[in-house]
């Protein structure tokens, strides 16, 4: 008998998702029915009962006193009836949220499961079962037994769409390939531990091992099975690899699943899961069954073993940082992946890479914006505004100058007005002088020299809420505006030689979250922002009308559609021969389009489950003329370097947060949470 909370206690109202009294009622449907089966009005109020005990993969602690009942219950039932309710079962005591089970009730849930263990085994040697929910009946039993590898359950919805496996080591997802006829043979047997764990006595898999030697799945998979049946033996103790786990699955399923080809054809699919797969970032191999259970114990790295069945959705063949590199041997390409190692980038394999540049003074709080400042005849600096620079909440923000060859502190400057510099970008003013602008909570505009780190203007002449982008448009007329986007939608154009606002674009009043200048020639920039929508918006500063289009044309509405697009940003990209728009979403996809003509240019970097986020982009053409882009995520610390031209992707994993990127020839400047460095993106001869 299992110890249950007593239906009249006032501790149920204590409890969250269940009544007593639905539980009551559904008892009395439960002991209505006859030996037969026969009397399926409890089915219908389980699963009503069940919407309550568990919302949005949320378990509510009212489980833990209601499925003692139930259980109990249920488990009289003739087996062959109960399928449904066992794996609805098996998805609770899986759930990614469930709370901890009170004291009080500790004893009788974990009696429950020894009783619904033994039920739902003998539900799975009794019931004619659909391959599928064969498959899901024996992990629900599975995870009644305590074995971690229950956890897939959720997992195995709809193996046809392929899994996403999550690495053991550092967390990120990688996706295993939608399943194709006919499944492939493991290239390994998965191996059982010496001495093989074995439950005690009264564990109810003995008949599973016995079951599984009835049938074969064909030449070359009798060896799998023999692991299948060894493992049933056992009674699956929690220390069973989870690989070896899987085999069982797969064994049962070839032999108790209808129908049987179909069913033989679903259990190859799950014996192929047996083997491993290589994490794209850390490059670290491990079982697949790990993969598919959180924080697996014991879980441990195979280093010599070759991935199968798995990849992530952005990978390519190639890789930016190592394309023109050679290995160690002078001979074959090296990896693909990098790492921050303190102050150098590495090869995955250690191989050094190149050295990283720390911007001196970069002060403990980060940076929340970069802009690249180059004059004529004079260094190319790199500013860096946000808390980094010095500002708090209420203080004056402040801006620091770089030279960008060596790192070294030019100027540290602080505009007059209060509040932080959230945007920076620079002004090539047509008599040769160049300003850097800056602005942020406030809605303040200062503009100063960068060569002297003196302040030129401040620009109040329009009521401005907080600045989300900054950036500047020549026209054909000779004349360099400065462009401001705020988050209510005002874009402003102004002239920064008498600090006044001279236009305005986005006559619709779209919220802006990121703005660009996309260069047409010398003199003739068009306007790109992307809206809160995930919109794109192109304007012409030259037209004085904001609602005629001028030179300006909306990018392709069927290809934005087509690939379910909404762009968070927009980016310039510079290539040897014009410049292009850059637009990213949160997914991690960005796609590149000629501002000429609206229309997409190439494939895009897809779909990135490792780098996905709020994205940031940069992009920079190479001296070999290249045209890199570095893709990240705000808050994230990986990055991705694309050559759309070739479509290579090189990964990189750093040991900081990223809040910016800037890029300026061969480096690329990152800013983070503790403050800002640069690195090369094109190998040693880059330093």
């Amino acid at each position: 008998m299992i110890p249950k909370l007593p239906l009249h206690s006032p501790r149920w109202r204590d409890l969250d998702g269940v009544k007593a009294e639905e539980v009551q009622a559904l008892l009395e449907q439960l002991d209505s029915t006859d030996a037969s089966g026969r009397g399926d009005a409890w089915k219908q109020t389980w699963t009503d009962l069940a919407d309550g005990l568990m919302s949005d993969g949320i378990v509510y602690d009212g489980a833990y006193a209601a499925l003692p009942h139930l259980v109990e219950a249920v488990a009289s039932l003739p087996p062959d009836q109960t399928v449904d309710f066992w794996v609805d079962l098996g998805f609770i005591v899986t759930a990614d949220h469930r709370p901890t089970v009170p004291a009080d009730l500790e004893a009788g849930f974990d009696g429950a499961l020894r009783l619904a263990e033994r039920a739902a085994v003998r539900s799975l040697l009794a019931a004619d079962t659909p391959a599928q929910l064969c498959a899901r009946l024996a992990l629900s039993c599975v995870a009644f037994a305590g074995h971690h590898m229950g956890e897939a359950l959720e997992r195995f919805l709809d193996l046809q769409d392929g899994l996403l496996l999550v690495c053991p080591g550092c967390e990120s997802d990688t996706e295993v390939e939608p399943f194709t006829d006919p499944a492939p043979l493991p290239t390994q047997v998965p191996g059982l531990p010496d001495p093989l764990p074995v439950r005690p006595e009264g564990h109810p898999w003995t008949e599973v091992a016995a079951t599984v030697r009835e049938e074969a799945l064909g030449e070359g998979w009798e060896p799998f099975l023999r692991v299948a049946r060894d493992v049933a033996a056992t009674g699956i103790p929690r220390e069973t690899p989870g690989e070896t786990v899987l085999c069982m699955v797969a064994g049962i399923v070839a032999v108790k699943g209808t129908p049987q080809p179909a069913a033989a054809e679903w259990a190859r699919h799950l014996m192929s899961l047996t083997g491993h797969f290589r994490c794209w970032d850390c490059e670290r191999t491990w079982t697949i069954a790990d993969g598919l259970a959180e924080n697996p114990d014991g879980a441990q790295p195979h280093p010599r073993q070759r991935p199968a069945q798995a990849r992530n959705s952005s990978d390519r063949p190639a890789a930016m940082l190592d394309s023109a590199a050679v290995g160690p041997t002078g001979g074959a390409p090296a990896p693909t992946r990098f790492r921050q190692d303190g102050n150098a980038v590495v090869a995955a394999d250690g191989t050094p890479w190149g050295r990283i540049r720390l911007f001196s003074d970069s002060a403990p709080g980060g940076f929340a914006a970069l802009a690249v400042v180059s004059a004529p005849g004079g260094p190319t600096l790199v500013a860096g505004a946000g808390a980094g620079a010095g500002a708090s909440a209420g203080e004056t923000g402040a801006v620091s100058l770089w030279d960008a060859a060596d790192g070294r502190l030019v100027h540290d400057v602080r505009p007059e007005h209060p509040g932080r510099i959230r945007s920076l970008t620079a002004l090539s003013l047509p008599d040769g002088r160049v300003h850097l602008a800056g602005a942020g909570d406030t809605g303040s505009i200062a503009l100063w020299n960068p060569a002297t780190g003196q302040p030129v203007r401040e620009m109040t002449g329009a009521r401005l809420d907080g600045v989300t982008g900054l950036c500047a448009a020549n026209l054909p007329d000779g004349r360099t505006l400065l462009v401001t986007a705020t988050p209510p939608g005002a874009v402003r154009l102004w002239d920064p030689d008498t600090g006044e606002c001279v236009g305005s674009l986005n006559p619709y009043g779209s919220p802006i979250q990121s703005i660009a200048a996309v260069p047409l020639s010398a003199d003739h920039t068009l306007i790109a922002a992307s809206d809160t929508a995930g919109r794109v918006h192109v304007w012409d500063p030259a037209v004085d009308d904001p609602w005629a289009s001028g030179a300006a044309v909306q990018l392709s509405a069927r290809a934005l559609a087509d690939a379910d697009h909404r762009a968070a940003v927009v980016a310039a990209v510079p290539t040897p021969d014009r410049t292009v728009l850059a637009t990213g979403d949160h997914r991690g996809v960005v796609m590149l389009w000629d501002p000429a003509t609206g229309a997409p240019i190439g494939d895009a970097l897809p779909v990135s489950t490792g780098t996905a986020g709020p994205p940031l982009i940069t992009a920079t053409t190479l001296p070999d003329d290249r045209t890199v882009l570095v893709v990240g995520t705000r808050q994230g610390s990986r990055l991705r370097v694309w050559e759309p031209e070739t479509g290579s992707v090189a990964y990189l994993a750093l040991d900081v947060t990223l809040t910016c990127l800037a890029a300026t020839g061969p480096h690329l400047i990152v800013g983070h949470d503790r403050g800002a460095f640069s690195l090369p993106l094109a190998g040693p001869a880059a330093q």
